[in-house]
């Protein structure tokens, strides 16, 4: 299931990098896009879209619903 999260404070590579681990660790199959100019986040994954936002969350980026 493709789901789309609008994600803010990304600003550099290392983001990018954190955000993908910490997806990846709730769903190691997870494929994760990310857009940082449209703050966007595309995740491949069939682990509910709570658990996915909140390990964004644990990384410190805002999750916009």
């Amino acid at each position: 299931m493709n789901q789309t999260f609008t994600v803010t404070g990304m600003t550099c590579g290392h983001c990018e990098k954190a955000v993908t681990q910490a997806l990846q660790q709730v769903d190691p199959q997870a494929q994760v896009v990310i857009d940082r100019s449209q703050n966007s986040v595309q995740v491949q994954s069939n682990q509910p879209r709570q658990a996915l936002a909140a390990a964004i969350a644990e990384e410190g980026y805002a999750v916009a619903d």
